[in-house]
């Protein structure tokens, strides 16, 4: 089965797949944000209870951030807003899942990807000096994360992989 193929080739619709299967993961764990014991795999998406990566002990948790990857390896990106942010800087690969329907299909909030490094708070710029690609080296720098109210909606059918990076508390409102 290839990424965002259909599994029987004579019917055209997808059937949900592991990136699926991982974000509404994700989105059961953030809503129910309960506390459990910590699993000994440090970076596993459906690893209990939010908080648990990277920081096991963290009990403020009310994100899950993570990546998807597309068929050619690349991090899906999107355009965000946020006033904290250089208004030349809009790029993230970040997300948040907010919502899903229609078995594969997820409303994600994109998440403003920051560098705390020398205790100043600054927009990390993902995006490579031509301005068309993610320059890799700049997603390493990334150590935090802001909330934006841009959100996008995808089919997670057409991504090949999930990649969970870290919970965070963004002081997200239910």
């Amino acid at each position: 089965m290839g990424c965002g193929k259909p599994t029987n080739p004579i019917s055209p619709i997808h059937s949900a797949g592991c990136v699926c299967d991982v974000v509404r993961a994700i989105l059961d764990i953030q809503n129910q944000a309960v506390q459990d014991e910590c699993s000994p795999c440090t970076s596993n998406c459906f690893l209990e209870p939010l908080g648990g990566i990277v920081s096991p002990a963290r009990s403020a948790a009310d994100t899950r951030v993570f990546m998807l990857i597309t068929k050619d390896g690349t991090p899906f990106k999107a355009f965000f807003s946020s006033p904290s942010a250089d208004p030349c800087i809009c790029t993230s690969v970040f997300f948040r899942v907010e919502d899903m329907f229609d078995e594969c299909c997820a409303t994600l909030r994109v998440l403003e990807p920051l560098c705390t490094f020398d205790s100043s708070e600054s927009t990390v710029d993902l995006l490579s000096r031509d301005g068309c690609c993610i320059n890799m080296k700049k997603i390493c720098k990334v150590d935090d994360w802001n909330s934006t109210d841009s959100c996008i909606t995808v089919d997670l059918a057409c991504f090949c992989a999930v990649q969970c990076i870290a919970d965070v508390d963004l002081g997200i409102c239910n």
